[in-house]
């Protein structure tokens, strides 16, 4: 099995359809309700939501996963017995083989109940035909890429007896989406030094995005989150939120974690937590669906993704 022990549920949509191609005579026949074995569209329904409930019990490499809604329709269509099957959840992966496993046990029973009427059938075009949900759902595409900064924030880093590997993490994360990382600055816990290379990459060099990790707990010397509060003209605290949220689905101490978001123009500012970890996790969490508030601020509103 992959491990998606590093995704956030979100609402996942999916479905397929399929179709029993047979005879007019047999069709008829389904039509009509005389079939020996009974109700073809009753009994292959039914088969169709049970099997989508136990698509891991047969798909070895599919998780189980909690189903909140599952329908099988089957109707005739062009003299052919069509099978859909919708399938929604909320959780961390997609439903599109169980959407299909739904059609296909559909499909099989409407088989194995005509088989005795009809020797030329044959099953045909089982494929997913729309689906929704996850981060791929979420991705936001841009005429240039955005524009980065990552900030370290460490004095034993800053000084040199400490290798960085959050940044790094956080730069390599970048990599993958429409950003590009065009500065990467390594600081001391000084709080004027962080305020004004914040101020000065935001204000004149005009940077879409800024992101600091370390400096965000209750040590001494962590100061990043005082540093950029005084800076921010909006605050964003549901994307501190979900990353405490997140991480605290891993690990208490996630909760103990002060990073502040918000922006300043149109740049989004982003305290992470210093640990490798922590920032993995929160990136995990925000990307790619925190881009969306680039369109926002540049006035394009809150549209829903396409399907």
């Amino acid at each position: 099995m992959i491990n998606v022990s590093h995704k956030s549920n979100t609402l996942r949509y999916a479905r397929a359809e399929g179709y029993l191609e047979a005879s007019s005579k047999t069709m008829q026949r389904v039509e009509e309700n005389s079939v020996p074995k009974g109700d073809v569209k009753a009994t292959a329904r039914a088969a169709g939501i049970s099997a989508a409930k136990r698509t891991s019990d047969i798909m070895v490499f599919c998780h189980p996963m909690p189903l909140d809604w599952v329908d099988v329709s089957v109707e005739i269509e062009d003299n052919r017995l069509k099978a859909s099957c919708e399938v929604e959840t909320v959780w961390k992966t997609g439903v599109e083989m169980e959407a299909i496993t739904g059609v296909s046990a559909a499909l099989l029973n409407a088989f194995d109940m005509l088989k005795p009427l009809d020797k030329e059938m044959k099953m045909t075009e089982i494929q997913v035909v729309k689906k929704r949900g996850g981060k791929s759902y979420y991705k936001e595409e841009f005429s240039e890429p955005l524009k980065a900064a990552v900030l370290v924030i460490s004095d034993s880093t800053y000084e040199g007896t400490r290798e960085d590997k959050s940044g790094k993490i956080i730069k390599e994360f970048l990599g993958d989406l429409p950003v590009e990382t065009a500065v990467y600055d390594i600081l001391p816990d000084d709080m004027k030094r962080i305020r004004d290379r914040i101020h000065t990459l935001v204000k004149d060099e005009k940077f879409d995005l800024v992101i600091t990790t370390g400096g965000t707990g209750f040590g001494p010397k962590d100061v990043t989150v005082e540093a950029t509060k005084p800076i921010l003209e909006k605050l964003a605290p549901g994307i501190a939120e979900k990353i405490r949220d997140y991480g605290t689905q891993r690990t208490p101490y996630a909760m103990l974690s002060r990073e502040v978001a918000g922006t300043v123009g149109n740049s989004l500012i982003l305290n992470l937590p210093g640990s490798s970890n922590g920032a993995r996790e929160s990136m995990q969490a925000l990307f790619p669906g925190v881009l969306h508030i680039f369109p926002m601020l540049w006035g394009g509103g809150h549209e829903k993704p396409k399907d």
